[in-house]
């Protein structure tokens, strides 16, 4: 089976820029891109952050950009997204019964478990005891089928002071939910802005650069939030029943070296 993964969209109104970027023309890019090369992909995942301020005006215009998108697509919510706003815009997208934007979709490598991270009025993410309850009785179904979770924030720290301080600070309570013996797979999720890969009590993990900026690799910046311009990207993912492999692709870097090019010259 094959997914794609885009996170941290960061849309803003028609007409404005990000940090001199436009959101819209880069996700634009990546939509282009994945029609070309991975239409034949199960799904499609946004990790979060879809609108920068949750701002009704983009969520209608990231809408209007997915129509473009030639393969099945989910959406969840980041810390910058505003859940009520989302689901107007997108009254397609399942809720728990809790008001939470969470589903289980079952692929055909097993059940994606999409969770909800959000808390209005702080950029970190929260997973409070309805939460929890859910996703126990969603593994609790899973019946021994494998389990790929996707989420916003990392529920541990990555070792940049900047970014664990805003992570998913109801660890414990996220790892007393995941530890009723599921076939956990993997763990995915956005916020970081960084490609980074692990593991976390014994399952791996990884994350993706967002579509706009990027967060840079600092392990000394404690209060500050720092921005840098990093190319773009969206991961491709691979699952069989023994492997998952995951593809970072910069996507806007499509300069090829074409085949019977010299690989050595003189110095200038």
């Amino acid at each position: 089976m094959k997914l794609v993964q885009v996170s941290d969209l960061h849309f803003v109104p028609p007409g404005t820029r990000l940090f001199g970027i436009d959101p819209r023309e880069r996700l634009t890019a990546a939509i282009e891109d994945i029609n070309v090369h991975h239409a034949d992909a199960e799904l499609c995942l946004f990790t979060g952050d879809l609108a920068d301020k949750g701002a009704p005006e983009a969520y209608a215009a990231l809408r209007e950009v997915l129509s473009a998108l030639r393969l099945p697509y989910r959406l969840l919510v980041g810390n910058h997204d505003h859940r009520d706003r989302f689901a107007e815009a997108f009254p397609e997208t399942p809720r728990d019964e809790s008001g939470f934007v969470q589903s289980v979709v079952r692929s055909s490598a097993g059940d994606l478990v999409l969770l909800d991270t959000h808390e209005p009025g702080t950029a970190a993410g929260a997973f409070c005891a309805a939460r929890q309850a859910w996703l126990r009785a969603c593994l609790s179904d899973s019946a021994g089928r494998p389990v790929y979770l996707f989420l916003h924030h990392p529920p541990f720290d990555i070792g940049i002071p900047n970014l664990d301080r805003i992570r998913l600070l109801d660890e414990n309570g996220f790892a007393e939910a995941i530890d009723g013996g599921a076939d956990i797979r993997h763990i995915f999720f956005g916020h970081v802005h960084r490609p980074v890969s692990g593991s976390w009590r014994g399952i791996p993990y990884s994350a993706l650069r967002s579509t706009v900026h990027q967060v840079p690799l600092d392990f000394g910046v404690k209060r500050s939030m720092p921005y840098c311009f990093e190319p773009p990207a969206y991961n491709v993912i691979l699952i069989s029943e023994d492997l998952t492999v995951v593809h970072h692709h910069d996507y806007l870097n499509r300069e090829i070296v074409p085949p019977g090019t010299e690989r050595y010259s003189a110095a200038e």
